[in-house]
């Protein structure tokens, strides 16, 4: 493929004609009038030997490789607005820029809103956006980092992309403040006969692997995919949950609960800023970058310190 044979512009006129499925509303979206639309319908057409878009009854249709296309031209068009985005400087305080920030809603509570409010005294023309983490990342990372700002994650569940270090966190175990049988601590038998509410997705494996190696299996009751409603599902009940300290001082106050140690020695957590190399060099996501660590840096490892 020559790709200086190629009219980057297409790119767009393909997103916007799989999104829409009409000739005449993604011109419209893009600013086209319907024969250009139509014309770069035509070239997109040749190019991949398809029709992309084929007439079923009254309306179009996305054929197979329509189908395929449609994430894959999203994607590239991320990649293509964020490359020519890039910016030799980077003045916060006169800029006016939306990033993208894709993390767990524990890491929004606990980080990310902290982040925001020095954002918002240092830079208000910058717009923060912060997206769930989705169950691929770890099978799509390079995809998700190529399309974002930034990826907060903690160590231990991917590598192998640069990252900066924003602080510490342990884990610790909720239980109701009603209890029938936990008084001052839990112990390693009551984690494997009490019934567990967890979050559900994967990439807090360092603590779910340390479970397995020391014989526990929770007997999982109740699954989640939102860190935060955990306390809720724990209070007046006979579950326990496994959570991050941060967040468990945050929200225990909202519900009858109460924090517990772990009956052994939890892993650490140290939750970092991850980020595509295309970002490395760009002024503006070094700005990004150090602001983070900054805001990391002023976060105790332990909580409450």
């Amino acid at each position: 493929m020559n790709l200086s044979r190629l009219d980057l512009n297409l790119v767009v006129a393909l997103r916007a004609l799989l999104e829409e499925r009409n000739v005449t509303r993604a011109g419209q979206r893009i600013g086209l009038s319907q024969p250009a639309m139509s014309a770069a319908l035509a070239r997109l057409r040749r190019h991949f030997d398809d029709d992309l878009l084929a007439r079923v009854g009254g309306h179009y249709e996305l054929t197979a490789l329509g189908q395929v296309l449609l994430d894959r031209t999203a994607t590239a068009y991320d990649v293509l607005e964020r490359l020519f985005a890039s910016q030799a400087d980077f003045d916060p305080a006169r800029e006016s820029r939306e990033f993208k920030l894709v993390a767990s809603d524990y890491a929004v509570a606990v980080f990310g809103a902290e982040l925001a409010r020095v954002v918002h005294e240092e830079a208000p023309g910058i717009r923060l956006r912060f997206a769930q983490t989705p169950t691929t990342v770890v099978d799509a990372t390079e995809t998700l980092l190529s399309t974002t700002d930034g990826l907060l994650m903690p160590h231990g569940v991917i590598s192998d992309f640069p990252a900066t270090d924003l602080y510490g966190d342990r884990w610790v175990f909720l239980v109701a403040d009603d209890h029938p049988s936990v008084e001052d601590r839990l112990t390693r038998q009551d984690l494997a006969r009490l019934p567990w509410v967890t979050y559900q997705r994967t990439y807090d494996a360092p603590a779910v692997r340390q479970l397995g190696m020391l014989g526990i299996e929770p007997q999982v009751e109740v699954s989640v995919d939102s860190f935060q409603v955990i306390p809720l599902l724990v209070a007046g009940t006979r579950r326990i949950a496994l959570i991050q300290e941060r967040l468990a001082r945050l929200l225990a106050p909202l519900a009858a609960v109460r924090v517990v140690d772990p009956p052994y020695e939890a892993v650490p957590l140290r939750e970092a800023l991850w980020w595509h190399p295309v970002h490395t060099h760009d002024a503006a996501h070094i700005w990004l970058r150090e602001t983070a660590a900054r805001v990391g840096r002023r976060m105790a490892d332990v909580p409450g310190e």
